[in-house]
């Protein structure tokens, strides 16, 4: 979440017309994150998040985004779901930007996810694949391989200003992923962005799953390899096995991993964190001027990378490869 595009009452006020919510008592800017602007609206009602969807987004997508927030919480998916207006409407326009009013959920990010949040977080992701298996509309995930390689020549001429190097270890990367990239794994609708401040508790336990924004069809283990990396690294930059473990059994609970997919995590961590240190440093190199967004660091990602090019077998993650 972040705050691009500035909103004021008048416009606010003339949005939520339309809508059965009761008057507005406040909204401010929410900082982080950095696809779309959000608001933090609170009626006399309840609290809504306002999101307008900025360029960065295809507003062909939202339908396939809004649709599979809707079908998840009709099958028991804890997750933030959009509003309709008077007349049904749940995509609208504002400030020139499309706009959808967002149920809140209650809960709170933790910074530092313990093992037993792990273990719930695997759980949860598991129940939402499972929970989308039925779902119709299709989206592929335009930030898998071939679009590691468009956001790598789009950086190529400038990756050393933030790191010495770093182009040639893109380039390197790139090459093996060409090589050896799983195609053949089972596959289905991902969240693809399940980082802990995605991820609400509540009273110890996991309250709510948000921010669909990049959800796809692709790879489901590709999920738990990207929540890996965001919630089983340490601030010194170590792996808690311990952490991983946690996760991949929570999801094991609820959708048995195949060995195939068990033996690809290695590969999948690896990928998983060159799609986020090249979307990083995209966005790094193209700073926008004045946005209410935190730029996040590139280089966190490389040294995940360069951990998970050392792994030889999913068995240095703590799974027990015999299963």
């Amino acid at each position: 979440m972040a705050v691009y595009t500035h909103v004021n009452a008048e416009e606010i006020e003339n949005f939520i017309a339309d809508y059965n919510i009761g008057e507005v008592l406040s909204f401010k800017g929410i900082a982080e994150g950095v696809e779309n602007s959000n608001y933090l609206l609170r009626t006399t009602k309840t609290q809504y998040i306002l999101t307008l969807y900025e360029k960065r987004v295809d507003e062909n997508d939202l339908p396939f985004f809004l649709s599979l927030m809707e079908h998840l919480a009709a099958k028991g998916i804890n997750c933030a779901t959009p509003i309709p207006d008077n007349q049904g409407r749940i995509l609208k326009n504002l400030c020139g930007r499309p706009a959808a009013l967002i149920g809140f959920l209650d809960g709170l990010s933790v910074m530092r996810p313990d093992v037993e949040q792990c273990m719930q977080l695997g759980t949860a992701m598991a129940q939402m694949h499972v929970a989308a298996g039925d779902f119709i509309l299709r989206r592929e995930n335009n930030l898998s391989l071939d679009g590691w390689i468009s956001l790598a020549e789009k950086c190529e001429d400038r990756a050393d200003e933030c790191s010495l190097g770093l182009s040639d270890i893109i380039e390197n990367e790139l090459e093996y992923h060409k090589e050896n990239w799983p195609h053949r794994l089972p596959k289905g609708i991902i969240h693809a962005d399940l980082f802990p401040d995605n991820v609400f508790f509540l009273d110890g336990r996991l309250s709510g799953l948000i921010d669909y924004y990049f959800a796809c069809f692709d790879i489901l283990s590709y999920d738990i390899a990207i929540s890996m990396n965001s919630w089983c690294f340490e601030k010194d930059g170590s792996f808690n096995v311990t952490k991983a473990s946690k996760l991949i059994a929570g999801y094991s609970n609820v959708r048995k991993l195949s060995a195939e997919e068990i033996e690809a995590l290695p590969i999948l961590c690896r990928g998983a964190s060159l799609r986020f240190l090249l979307t990083r440093l995209y966005d790094w190199l193209n700073r926008v001027e004045g946005a209410l967004v935190k730029t996040k660091d590139p280089l966190e990602y490389l040294r995940m990378l360069k951990f998970h090019q050392t792994v030889k077998s999913a068995g240095e993650y703590g799974v027990d490869i015999k299963k």
